[in-house]
């Protein structure tokens, strides 16, 4: 099987075979198997809170907790696919990464290449918390996670703008198109995932709004709706950041220039990030976060399993200790992390129930329950695919 996917071609022409599966084992089995083992992670580590939740406590508690040793390597997306497939075509026994953040395409490509183990999630004790009755948890990018991927956070697309600079923020595209007429150089989009991500959402408006887009992707429909999206971004492109010559190619560049004022507006795809960025310092107290009336993207990001690493019961441990109550209750607090929780309060223990009410509210951006009716499911990942390609050849190139 050979496809193009994200700027990456995928071939597996010599899968290697799976190693031991840990399935038939009892809890008690794969907590003995996995004490005394190291393992790595490969995540996305451009956050410096995310980083110090991970490094200061999560790797420190599972070695308390469990004798576990675990190892973070950077790395996202393209890198996790790349890596694995490599391995695989290199007819590696045992892969070099156990666990992998993921969501969306990733997770497409890693299933097109059969480069996950499970379904896995269902031996997790505390899989019995997760909130599987909701569609931003149960679904990545359209696609049932079906025991593959285990849902670790849950986030929702937010604009940041500075309150001083800008009083009202435009709330549909039409506002925007006038804001950026009367503030050129003020506003633009990255070329990157959190960019292409609001430009969804733009498609699920310009397509009819919340439901338009799902289901499996559908090529008359953005053949119908991509030139529109394309024909709104031109129209405004001129009056984007360096007159919309170059773009961002990075969330971090996008937040730097938001941060010495060359912007009024960033973006972030976690709806609470600028109370963390205000408290690190690096955006100005007088930043503030919302959800646009047209809505945006609302979706949730994932564990997966090599399907070739050899330490499987290790990695079941970390997946069960970071969907804790107790793990998702602290990168919850808005000082830690601010991530939203996948477990459903109800399934909790009522102390545990009581502790998630008690955590802190946000200071700078909306409450979820303020802006849940403006979340948008993420359509099929061939989608982002088209927009990053296009984007490209339709704005970019022009």
């Amino acid at each position: 099987m050979s496809i193009f996917l994200t700027g990456i071609s995928l071939s597996c022409s010599n899968p290697a075979p799976a190693l031991s599966d840990p399935a038939g084992k009892s809890w008690e089995e794969i907590l003995a198997a996995a004490r005394g083992s190291s393992l790595t992670m490969m995540m996305w580590q451009g956050d410096p809170l995310i980083n110090r939740y991970m490094q200061d406590y999560v790797v420190p508690e599972l070695q308390r907790q469990f004798g576990i040793e675990l190892s973070l390597a950077p790395g996202q997306g393209n890198d996790v696919v790349s890596t694995l497939m490599t391995e695989i075509e290199a007819g590696k026994e045992a892969s070099e990464i156990d666990l992998v953040w993921i969501n969306g395409e990733t997770f497409f490509q890693l299933r097109q290449i059969d480069g996950l183990y499970g379904p896995f999630v269902s031996l997790l004790p505390n899989e019995k918390y997760i909130d599987w009755d909701n569609p931003f948890i149960r679904y990545d990018f359209q696609q049932e996670v079906r025991g593959y991927e285990c849902p670790w956070g849950n986030v929702q697309l937010a604009l940041i703008y500075d309150s001083i600079r800008v009083p009202e923020p435009p709330m549909d595209l039409e506002a925007l198109e006038s804001w950026l007429q009367a503030h050129p150089g003020k506003f633009t989009i990255g070329n990157e995932f959190t960019g292409m991500t609001l430009l969804k959402s733009w498609l699920i408006h310009l397509a009819g709004g919340e439901g338009a887009l799902n289901g499996p992707f559908d090529p008359a429909k953005y053949e119908q709706y991509g030139p529109q999206l394309w024909e709104y971004v031109n129209r405004i492109k001129p009056y984007f950041w360096n007159g919309g010559e170059s773009f961002p190619a990075s969330l971090a560049q996008m937040h730097q220039l938001f941060a010495n004022g060359e912007l009024w507006f960033t973006m972030s795809n976690n709806d609470s990030e600028v109370d963390n960025k205000i408290r690190q310092g690096i955006f100005p107290a007088s930043s503030r976060a919302y959800v646009p009336a047209t809505g945006t993207i609302q979706n949730s990001h994932y564990l997966g399993i090599s399907r070739f690493s050899a330490r499987k019961e290790a990695a079941l441990v970390v997946c069960n200790f970071l969907i804790s109550p107790e793990a998702q209750w602290k990168k919850m607090q808005p000082a830690v992390w601010g991530d939203g929780a996948v477990l459903s309060l109800e399934k909790l223990p009522a102390e545990w129930q009581e502790r998630f009410r008690d955590i802190p509210g946000r200071k700078h951006a909306p409450e979820r329950k303020e802006i849940q009716d403006r979340a948008l499911l993420e359509p099929a990942p061939e989608y982002m695919m088209r927009l990053f390609e296009d984007f490209r050849t339709e704005v970019m190139e022009r």
